[in-house]
């Protein structure tokens, strides 16, 4: 299956998922639609992008067709490297997409004051994603970070990684 079919699958899963289990709820932002983001091949044969939903937005790992392989259990995590840094994903299945993993970027995703504002930090997170960061050089970034400069030098920690894409929170 190609990188267009196995994301229309995991569109249609989550569409479904919010017409049925998360219609109505409380956490959803109506401004949102269900849209797959940036999904690119990877070196394993996996497919990774951002998946956008009224109640979340998450970085997916997704295999090129419907299967078990990425099958994690609820009480299990598994850790994918990428040259931003590494991160830990849990792990769902839908009869459309298969087995998934994904990682929380924003749950739930109140953030948002529009889907193109969503769509918009999708793809800066893809491009972060593979900014491969130096370890050598983290103090210069963490002072970087401090002194409101570029996205590219904040550490890779989770938090790190989102405010480099979004910026300082404002109160």
């Amino acid at each position: 299956m190609a990188t267009i079919e196995a994301a229309g699958a995991l569109e249609a899963a989550f569409r479904r998922i919010g017409a049925t289990r998360m219609a109505g709820l409380p956490l959803n932002n109506s401004a949102l639609q269900v849209q797959a983001v940036g999904f690119r091949p990877q070196a394993d044969g996996h497919l990774v992008g951002v998946l956008i939903t009224p109640w979340a937005i998450n970085l997916v790992i997704l295999a090129a067709s419907p299967s078990r392989e990425l099958y994690l259990a609820p009480d299990r995590r598994h850790t994918w490297d990428f040259p931003s840094g590494s991160y830990e994903f849990m792990g769902g299945e839908e009869p459309e997409c298969g087995a998934y993993q994904f990682c929380s970027l924003f749950s739930p995703a109140f953030e948002f004051r529009d889907h193109a504002s969503a769509v918009e930090t999708a793809v800066a997170v893809m491009a972060a994603l593979y900014v491969d960061t130096e370890p050598d050089h983290a103090a210069g970034r963490d002072a970087a970070r401090m002194a409101g400069r570029s996205m590219l030098d904040v550490p890779t920690t989770r938090r790190g990684f989102l405010q480099g894409v979004l910026g300082p929170r404002r109160a």
